[in-house]
């Protein structure tokens, strides 16, 4: 058994995600759920070392053993390319593989509204994608970093662990580094990238209180600095940005984020109604003064409200991204319910009574 049938097995089953894992055969995660591979036997410690490290240089191997972590890309011509989580667990070696197409999708293929499309017109500013793990946030970043590539002239500096997307140069120069590879760590690419002359930054992931306060420098000294996090709605990551700092910072914090922030867009990925892949549910911020204001003020329970009433600039709530599915027929109502904040809103939105309370012992309803 090779690796190489495993991953073109996963390819042959539109897999998102690929497990190697000792005690069971190779697991793939389709539509979102956990099926064994078939025809592929139980692998033991020995099968999982073997096939893992038959994708590892022996610098990565070296890493890995001292680490016990390692994150890394993997590319077959023709087939795929798949971004490589390596762990060792208390059965052995392991590790979690995710397909990333060779083709950037296009906003077409995404469903991505003109409010999100709009954002690679912006010339400087912070936007952040967020959304929980495999919802898809660095193939929308991937799709809005290859429109700005065709349609302007200027340079694209990309820093990510690892690399997923590779972008092809068209009217922009692109640099893509990768962490642990061409760079130590994101900090040290962000310290140095302001001397690169960049105009537009992709920072992977915002992991630490370092890393977001060079995004909001870049941002704030006229970059155009796209960045993910995993949070769950607008308000949530507003939050998560400002409570990373010490207490006696967080009001500076809010004061430059109020100036920097120009959009979050929240996504889920949800099995479709049909049972044929998976389908986004967007929620949409743009920072507008009013909400500017209410972040530099420290109110930002009051941010639904206005992302609720924000139509006109393009904003859209969780809720009514579910409903708009349900309506096209794409998502069950089920599905958009248990994936709702306020589920009661997405039946309104829908035209769907929810449960109704049910008479008392006794009493008959008329």
């Amino acid at each position: 058994m090779e690796m190489i049938d495993i991953l073109r097995a996963a390819v042959e089953n539109n897999a998102s995600d690929i497990h190697i894992i000792v005690g069971r055969p190779p697991m793939l995660r389709v539509r979102g759920h956990m099926e064994s591979l078939p025809g592929f036997p139980e692998l033991t410690a020995e099968d999982t070392k073997a096939l893992i490290y038959s994708m590892l240089y022996e610098d990565q191997i070296a890493r890995f053993e001292e680490k016990l972590e390692l994150d890394s890309s993997y590319s077959i011509p023709g087939l795929s390319r798949f971004r490589v989580n390596v762990l060792l667990e208390k059965n052995g070696v392991s590790a979690v593989l995710r397909l990333i197409s060779s083709k950037i999708p296009t906003p077409k293929d995404l469903r991505l509204s003109d409010a999100i499309l709009s954002l690679t017109q912006l010339a400087r500013g912070l936007v952040l994608i967020t959304g929980p793990t495999g919802s898809g946030k660095s193939t929308t970043l991937a799709s809005l970093i290859d429109i700005i590539n065709a349609e302007r002239k200027e340079h694209i500096l990309t820093v990510e662990d690892p690399i997923e997307f590779v972008y092809e140069m068209k009217n922009c120069v692109v640099r893509q580094r990768e962490v642990g590879s061409q760079t130590r760590s994101f900090l040290d690419a962000l310290k140095h990238a302001l001397r690169q002359d960049p105009d537009v930054i992709l920072v992977g992931e915002m992991r630490d209180l370092e890393t977001i306060s060079l995004a909001l420098t870049a941002a704030e000294t006229g970059h155009l600095v796209f960045g993910t996090l995993h949070t769950q709605d607008a308000p949530q990551t507003v939050d998560r940005i400002i409570d990373v700092f010490p207490p006696h910072q967080q009001q500076q914090i809010r004061v430059q984020l109020g100036a920097t922030l120009r959009a979050v867009v929240c996504q889920q990925l949800l099995p479709k109604a049909d049972g044929k892949g998976r389908v986004a549910a967007r929620e949409v911020m743009i920072v507008t003064p009013a909400i500017a204001n209410l972040i530099r003020e420290g109110k930002t329970h009051q941010i639904y409200s206005a992302i609720e009433t924000g139509a006109k600039f393009g904003m859209c709530t969780l809720e009514t991204s579910l409903a708009e599915l349900v309506k096209e027929r794409l998502l069950t109502i089920e599905e958009a319910v248990s994936k709702a904040n306020n589920p009661d809103a997405v039946r309104n939105k829908v035209g769907v009574l929810g449960p109704q309370p049910q008479p008392a012992m006794g009493v008959r309803r008329l």
